[in-house]
């Protein structure tokens, strides 16, 4: 029995399912995703959502709830943004984004469980080794995937859906998500410029007046 209470009490204070190597890998390279932006580009993020929440009446809502949580000047666009009129090429697709929101069904009001189907799973697989990517949790807002646990769920015709779990203790100030928006932050200024008398330390071209 208490070796029980202490499982509990662990899962209770769960912050991440990442190893904390794991979480400083991700966040070493983000920051060096970040530092190789370079200035004067804008950001773009995809979401992606399946057909049955971009149609409800709650999307445009949860999509504006989304934009709020991502950094100033992002611009956001879905499938219908994306391949209206075109063939769905994803992976020639995804090169113009610096990063992926997938928002998949939750299980049930309040939980922490979200399940995102093949196309979804396909999306996250194929972006989450090359640039951040975020799960939209409702009242949590975004989760960076690394944090959550992932489990596929095989399905013997319909492609294999993916089950994702949200740490019960997970904050919404982690250095995880920190540095995932550093490198949705747009980039749209120039790089600063050195002070003249910087540029040229020894120039003797203008004379100097003596008292």
């Amino acid at each position: 029995m208490m070796g029980a209470k202490r499982t509990d009490d662990a899962a209770a204070a769960l912050r991440s399912y990442a190893a904390r190597p794991q979480q400083m890998r991700f966040i070493r390279a983000m920051s060096q995703l970040a530092d190789n932006r370079p200035f004067g580009t804008a950001s773009r993020v995809y979401l992606s959502v399946p057909p049955a929440i971009s149609q409800s009446p709650k999307w445009p809502a949860w999509r504006a709830r989304i934009q709020d949580g991502l950094p100033d000047g992002v611009m956001v666009s879905t499938y219908e943004d994306t391949f209206a009129g075109q063939e769905y090429a994803w992976e020639a697709a995804m090169e113009a984004f610096e990063g992926l929101v997938v928002v998949g069904k939750q299980k049930r009001a309040g939980s922490r469980v979200f399940i995102l189907g093949p196309v979804a799973r396909l999306e996250l697989r194929t972006m989450i080794a090359k640039r951040p990517v975020l799960l939209y949790a409702h009242d949590l807002g975004l989760v960076p995937v690394v944090d959550c646990k992932p489990d596929p769920l095989p399905h013997p015709y319909k492609g294999t859906r993916l089950k994702l779990t949200v740490p019960r203790c997970w904050p919404r100030t982690s250095d995880t998500l920190t540095s995932a928006l550093a490198v949705l932050q747009p980039r749209t200024e120039t790089a600063p410029q050195p002070r003249d008398h910087l540029l040229h330390p020894f120039d003797t071209s203008t004379p100097v007046s003596r008292p």
